[in-house]
């Protein structure tokens, strides 16, 4: 790990403590949990232990976060869980205030969440991805005055929360969505104690002037505080991105109701943030009433954000291309409840992609994300969840508005963020019995005003509605050039129509699926068969069924056309003055209910890192064309075994962003290539290269002044030609530890591996150990499509013995023993 990551990885843990001045402490272990519902109340607050053997349900330790859907999301035999699940535990309640409040704070429990403190139901809310608090103090005084209290408990108080992710007609989103409705406690749970007097909300507004000189900061609060609190005393603090105090404010508060200014900086000549130098201030905010001080701390930056009308977007008055990605809230292994270390890994791989900008799709995300893009320098578009199905009644619209305004209240202050998002697909209908256009026109105004209400100094965008375009500021057509319409050659093209029609164009969601491991000699193949710019995506993008003959169709899924599709967009995109920018669709797989056919079922494959944040091909290739640090990589390091004919020349391709590399195969050198990003494929760094039947060893040497990078692989080349199908290999290819991987592989009748097969497998396992499944990746999946006629998982053996198995349709099983 260089200097410069540790550094940042020392700010974003300063950063991720330093916004929650009181005391909290994370509610992560000593919790059970059952996935059902219970007859009442009264089952969840039994005695733990020593209780009757005979009571149901039974219950199940898990630690925080914690997803109901950890497993079952991808599980190829199953639709996953929609429905009640209960999680309990007991807290040592202890608040030093006097007269102090105990606040649950939530940071997202999806979808409906019901509190109880012992049998007394203390709160609810209703929403998966926005915070929430539940004050406990009166529930708590009142338990602890009784019997049970002192002797059932042993002086501890019983929390209990009942979560529901059923389906639901009046909640957003739709169960109609490309992603999952998770359930569960999958954010973070705080218990916090909070003084009488506490700041419940800070809004801290950074503006700059046109000429970048001089900076503005209107700080205001609403307050926690009970009816009759008397008069506080309120200091707020400005300090620069050192630490340093600037300036100080101190004033006595008479009343402590509303949305009340507390401060105005005037800021000369402010460090801006931007995506190079992310900088940012410290507002500290501290109120005292009744010799009890609460403070709150905010970290703010001084930028100015821009989209220029039927023009680029600017940073600080500076063109800045957008180089985005998308994220889901899906990991493999736990779902949406990913640890905080998990989002950091996520987050420095993307910055380290050459990523500066971000949609968080199709929700509000937890605020360590958003940290974690202000401390990265990593532009935000967040929207709320109202994704498909059309538009429901006054309880679903009201729901839309709050989820809106706690979206932009709850991460107002963050720097990164530049758009507030809409929605997404609302024109795809599909939950109610009618579809009316002029309803979701009304209903877009409506949250448009809102949210230019609550925050004037920011844009709103929505993506693929066309029938909403002109009421948002920023919009995104779909395009999906050689994917789900015409070919990526058209990209340009598709683009610039689009960009003409509306004042501020952003193009978000491109690119298309790959299975991770698939590669192909001939990958354009299937666009022989389209018609420029013919059809369209805005019905059925999952299903690769009908329609004009497309990529997602007839294409083969491999890595090798997906990295042809992104890097002609990536090469265009630098010759699109007028653009703002992309974000190209997502950067990790993750899970879906609509694509229960994929390579890995229930999975979107569209990523550029695999579900557990293995990097892809595509990964290097976008890295290539987006960052400055020197870097090689040869294409193919998935990719074991090449084939074609003897003495057939084989393009070999390098992703690098070095002005030249030099290419050595099997020991000899074919010289050195000049980098010139147009020239297509692998911006000219590819050579035609003779190789021999069996082991061939490849490596590349770039350079870049002084600095040299290298990069190497082995693969077989096969020149043998495969028949059909006619049995399956399976054999032990590596051991660590009790993880053992095995391997499938098809052949033809005479030995020779089937290089085109593309079958389901389905792997078994009998005896004590275990397989390593339902992760949502293809060495992580019983059920996968075979991958040039091999599959991969891998077995915890558990120390004992097994037998493993695999099945191909139309093939004899086989087995393994281990």
């Amino acid at each position: 790990m260089n200097m410069k990551t540790c550094i940042i990885l020392l700010l974003l843990l300063w950063s991720s403590h330093s916004a929650s001045a009181q005391q909290r402490v994370r509610l992560n272990e000593d919790w059970e949990f059952v996935r059902q519902d219970l007859g009442g109340i009264w089952e969840a607050v039994r005695p733990r232990k020593g209780g009757n053997p005979e009571d149901v349900p039974l219950w199940t330790r898990v630690s925080l976060p914690h997803c109901v859907n950890a497993t079952d999301a991808v599980d190829p035999d199953l639709n996953y869980y929609q429905g009640p699940a209960w999680y309990r535990t007991q807290l040592a309640v202890a608040n030093p205030y006097p007269g102090g409040r105990t606040v649950l704070h939530f940071e997202g429990a999806g979808q409906k969440t019901e509190v109880y403190i012992h049998t007394t139901k203390v709160g609810s809310h209703v929403g998966g991805y926005d915070e929430f608090s539940v004050d406990i103090t009166d529930a708590v005084a009142a338990f602890t005055k009784t019997e049970a209290f002192r002797k059932q408990f042993n002086g501890k108080v019983p929390l209990s929360v009942r979560t529901d992710n059923g389906r639901d007609l009046e909640l957003m989103p739709s169960d109609l969505s490309d992603f999952n409705l998770y359930g569960g406690i999958y954010r973070y749970l705080n218990l916090v104690y909070l003084p009488a007097v506490s700041v419940d909300r800070l809004f801290a507004e950074a503006q700059v002037d046109s000429t970048g000189k001089t900076g503005s900061l209107d700080v205001r609060a609403r307050f926690h505080a009970p009816v009759a609190s008397g008069p506080a005393t309120v200091s707020v603090v400005l300090k620069d991105p050192r630490g340093k105090v600037l300036q100080r404010v101190e004033k006595t508060l008479a009343d402590l109701s509303g949305d009340l200014p507390l401060a105005r900086f005037a800021v000369r000549a402010p460090r801006l943030w931007n995506v190079q130098d992310p900088a940012r201030y410290t507002v500290l905010t501290t109120v005292t009433a009744g010799g009890v001080a609460s403070v709150d701390s905010q970290r703010i930056g001084f930028r100015q954000a821009t989209f220029v009308k039927k023009g680029p977007f600017l940073l600080n008055g500076k063109r800045l291309l957008l180089r985005g990605t998308h994220r889901h809230e899906d990991h493999a292994g736990v779902a949406a409840a990913m640890t905080e270390d998990q989002m950091r890994q996520e987050m420095l791989l993307m910055k380290e992609m050459g990523v500066n900008f971000i949609r968080l799709g199709h929700y509000q995300q937890s605020r360590i994300i958003l940290d974690l893009c202000d401390s990265l320098g990593i532009l935000v578009w967040e929207e709320i969840p109202w994704c498909r199905g059309g538009l429901g009644g006054s309880v679903y619209r009201e729901r839309g508005r709050q989820m809106l305004t706690n979206m932009i209240e709850q991460h107002y202050n963050h720097p990164s963020v530049i758009i507030w998002g809409l929605g997404n697909e609302n024109d795809w209908p599909g939950d109610f019995e009618t579809f009316d256009r002029d309803s979701i026109r009304s209903y877009m105004r409506e949250l448009n005003d809102l949210s230019h209400r609550l925050d004037p100094g920011r844009k709103t965008a929505i993506r693929r509605c066309d029938f909403c375009k002109d009421i948002v500021d920023v919009y995104s057509p779909s395009i999906w050039a050689g994917w789900y319409r015409a070919t990526y050659t058209d990209y340009k093209e598709i683009s610039r129509a689009e960009f003409e029609k509306v004042d501020h164009f952003l193009h978000v969601e491109w690119g298309g699926d790959s299975h991770a491991g698939r590669h192909s000699e001939s990958p354009d193949k299937a666009l022989q068969q389209v018609p420029p710019a013919a059809g369209n995506d805005h019905s059925g993008d999952a299903a690769r069924f009908a329609h004009a003959a497309r990529g997602s169709k007839d294409g083969d899924w491999s890595e090798s056309y997906i990295c042809n599709l992104i890097e002609w967009h990536l090469r265009e995109q630098e010759t699109m003055p007028w653009l703002t920018g992309t974000a190209q669709w997502p950067f990790k797989d993750f899970s879906t209910p609509v694509r229960p056919d994929n390579p890995v079922p229930y999975m979107n494959q569209k990523g550029v890192v695999e579900r557990d944040l293995t990097k892809k091909e595509a990964y290097y290739l976008f890295q290539s064309y987006w960052t400055d640090k020197p870097m090689a990589h040869i294409y193919g390091h998935s990719m074991p075994v090449r084939w074609g004919d003897a003495g057939e020349a084989r393009m070999i391709k390098v992703y690098s962003n070095c002005p030249e590399a030099e290419l050595f195969v099997n020991g000899s050198s074919l010289g050195v290539r000049t980098r010139n990003s147009q020239d297509f494929p692998a911006a000219g760094l590819r050579w035609n290269a003779v190789l021999r039947e069996g082991p061939n060893e490849v490596r590349v040497r770039a350079r870049r002044g002084a600095t040299v990078v290298e990069d190497s692989l082995h693969f077989e080349f096969q020149t043998a030609k495969w028949g059909k199908p006619a049995r399956v290999v399976l054999e032990r290819v590596s051991e660590s530890d009790s993880i053992v991987t095995i391997q499938a592989r098809v052949l033809d009748d005479k030995g020779v591996l089937c290089l085109d097969a593309a079958q389901f497998i389905r792997f078994g396992l009998a005896g004590d150990g275990r397989l390593l499944d339902n992760l949502g990746t293809p060495s992580g999946s019983r059920a996968v499509q075979l991958s040039n006629g091999r599959a991969l998982i891998r077995i915890d053996r558990r120390g004992g013995r097994s037998v493993a198995s695999a099945q191909v349709a139309t093939l004899p099983t086989v087995f393994l023993n281990l």
